[in-house]
């Protein structure tokens, strides 16, 4: 490891400069880009090519929280000014999503619905479901007013642990309830709290949990249009600020331009910015680029996961009726295949309706870090067993559609490198939601991170804040 490998006049390049270069164009790269554009600076997102060419449901989060309940969702989509008829496309869901196996297909969505549910599987008693749901409609509801009033990260200081307190009459935290349900429905919190979560392995704090789990009560949200859909539609509004895009096909290097830092591509063209913020996981940057290159500052040992991500075609015909757009997929019972947190979305276009794309993801049970043998660039990519992890996700997805046969059809990806929001990492003890997050990366040159290990525990709502929050502080030191 080393700091950032000076460039000498003697290399012959010619650089293009901006106020900020953010490399990594996931969600909260976004954000943080629209809000610094705001502010007046000239943004440069450097992204990479696979990331954009790939079918665009493939980058899209799982799951959006209705805005019943005001939510970061509709909260960030203002602040980024996008206008109100892109907002509208949005839609209020009464079902959030459904848990199934082969015995089960379980409703979550509006707290009665979800309260019944239970019940009519047998998951708990009817004062047990009731008592379940109120208590985390009430933690998310405190924990939604903590996340909008929270600065969230601090550039510099010490970092600080909020105590769980209270929110208005509500004492923030998982509530008893939920920490110690009914067995039965104890396994179905698990499984909803890891398929969106976005930690590695690690569990989400209390507080963390307690909004992951209760704004699904919000019901959900979704597009009933064809896309663009969320990703899209942050991405053009960035375009639309004047946020400068560059895709890379190939390496890079992170260079030091005369005290500036930068992004040196492999065709040989210099980026450099007075700010370089890392807006993808640490980890996944250090796998992309060269050993000898990778600077001290993404010298983290951090526990790191990579969700597989599998796209498919259906015809709408062999859909089951009555199956929801966004599905938790469990193992059938009794058994395990190693994957964790299997997930299924739907996305439907209306110009295109004889068939639906499909996304299954599932977190692999290995560090997708290159052992020998091979480097996070290969594609396919060198982890061990990737086959019979592809195979186990592709018999989840056919065991659910049984009777699809041929009309369910897998298609070829080529996954990202490293400007990949399915990279997922664990935050160092004690540096996770509700303690605030340190932007700075480096001490000697100005490079930030968002990072995204940090507010995982939050899954998407966690993104947008972060680039929200991240964008406006980073705004302020420029």
């Amino acid at each position: 490891m080393s700091a950032l490998r000076p460039v000498s006049r003697s290399e012959g390049l010619s650089a293009r400069r901006w106020d900020a270069l953010i490399l990594g164009s996931g969600v909260a790269g976004l954000v943080a880009a629209s809000r610094l554009s705001m502010a007046g600076h000239r943004v440069l997102v450097v992204e990479e090519d696979r990331a954009q060419s790939s079918f665009t449901g493939l980058r899209e989060p799982f799951f959006l929280a209705g805005t019943r309940d005001k939510g970061l969702v509709d909260a960030c989509l203002r602040e980024v000014g996008l206008p109100l008829i892109e907002r509208r496309r949005i839609e209020e869901q009464a079902l959030t999503l459904q848990v199934v196996d082969r015995a089960l297909r379980l409703d979550v969505g509006l707290p009665d619905v979800t309260a019944s549910e239970l019940v009519a599987w047998d998951l708990a008693k009817p004062d047990e479901a009731k008592g379940l749901v109120r208590a985390l409609v009430e933690a998310a509801e405190a924990e939604r007013r903590a996340m909008l009033a929270s600065p969230l990260v601090r550039i510099g200081r010490r970092v600080t642990r909020h105590a769980p307190g209270a929110q208005g009459s509500h004492v923030r935290g998982l509530p008893a309830e939920a920490a110690n349900p009914p067995e039965e429905a104890g396994l179905v919190l698990h499984a909803l709290t890891r398929a969106l979560s976005n930690l590695a392995t690690g569990a989400p704090s209390p507080e963390a949990r307690a909004r992951l789990l209760g704004s699904l009560l919000s019901g959900g949200a979704g597009f009933e249009s064809g896309p663009p859909w969320l990703s899209g539609l942050l991405h053009q509004r960035a375009r639309g600020l004047r946020v400068d895009f560059r895709s890379l096909s190939g390496g890079f290097e992170l260079v030091d331009n005369g005290g500036e830092p930068g992004v040196l591509t492999g065709d040989g063209h210099l980026l450099v910015g007075r700010m370089l913020i890392l807006a993808a996981p640490g980890t996944a940057i250090a796998c992309a680029l060269p050993g000898d290159a990778r600077p001290d500052f993404l010298a983290c040992e951090r526990v790191a996961r990579r969700r597989l991500s599998l796209h498919f075609t259906c015809k709408t015909t062999a859909l089951p009726e009555g199956m929801a757009d966004r599905l938790i997929l469990q193992p059938e019972s009794g058994g395990s295949d190693g994957l964790e947190g299997a997930t299924l979305t739907v996305h439907r276009d209306p110009e295109m309706p004889e068939a639906a794309d499909l996304v299954a993801r599932a977190v692999l049970p290995i560090d997708p870090r290159p052992t020998g043998g091979g480097d996070a660039s290969d594609d396919p990519p060198a982890w061990p067993d990737l086959l019979v992890w592809e195979a186990a996700l592709e018999a989840r997805v056919r065991a659910l559609l049984r009777f699809a046969g041929r009309k369910l059809t897998r298609r070829k990806t080529r996954r990202p490198v490293w400007d990949d929001d399915d990279w997922l990492e664990d935050p160092p003890p004690g540096h996770s939601w509700p303690a605030e997050i340190d932007l700075r990366a480096s001490a000697r040159r100005p490079v930030y991170r968002l990072d995204r290990g940090s507010i995982a525990g939050l899954g998407l709502e966690g993104d947008l804040l972060l680039g929200w929050r991240g964008g406006d502080a980073l705004a302020s030191e420029l």
